[in-house]
């Protein structure tokens, strides 16, 4: 069996595509709502492209699309990856400045930007299960953005993993990204050929 080539680039990426505003806007009529959201769009295409992902692009729409080619001569399903870029019109998303915990040990986590925002142990057991881990949280000034750019990093971290890895055998693959699911229209133009 071959070894496979893999690098985790997925806090990286998520580190990188939180600081990116994408906040949608339910008030517009444009599809994105927000012009902001082709920034992230812009770097995902091109992230894609420089991947190898050959017909990645962004659409007039705020879409992004991309295809990795199937590597088996068996008889598999196209299957999507899918995730939304824009993020809550109700917390801004300008100026996010991620904090990574490394190692949590417990307790509470204070937002150092805003210390009256603590993240309470006691009420949050599912700390628990984080103690060792490395968290990601806002510096409570802003939203993080983590719906959906967690989603939007692994899908890239998994593209990597697929080009990188040509050994491992799949059927095609389409990449979308899609703006407005925040607002209720992230798959309102899709064009889903």
């Amino acid at each position: 069996m071959s070894s496979l080539t893999f690098s985790h680039t997925v806090t990286e990426r998520f580190l990188r595509y939180v600081t990116i505003d994408t906040q949608s806007d339910p008030d517009s009529p444009r599809s994105p709502s927000t012009e902001k959201q082709k920034d992230l769009g812009r770097v995902l295409a091109a992230e894609l492209k420089a991947m190898g992902v050959e017909d990645a692009h962004l659409d007039e729409y705020g879409y992004v699309y991309g295809t990795i080619p199937g590597n088996t001569d068996k008889k598999v399903p196209v299957i999507c990856f899918c995730s939304h870029m824009d993020t809550s019109p109700d917390v801004t998303g300008k100026d996010v400045k991620p904090q990574v915990w490394k190692n949590y040990r417990g307790g509470d986590i204070t937002l150092p930007g805003d210390t009256s925002q603590v993240i309470r142990f006691a009420e949050h057991p599912a700390l628990k299960n984080q103690i060792g881990n490395d968290i990601i949280t806002t510096d409570g000034t802003t939203l993080l953005g983590a719906d959906n750019k967690a989603g939007v990093a692994e899908i890239m971290d998994a593209a990597h993993f697929f080009i990188n890895n040509p050994d491992v055998k799949h059927g095609t693959i389409k990449i979308l990204f899609t703006p407005d699911e925040e607002i209720g229209r992230g798959v309102d133009i899709v064009d889903a050929a």
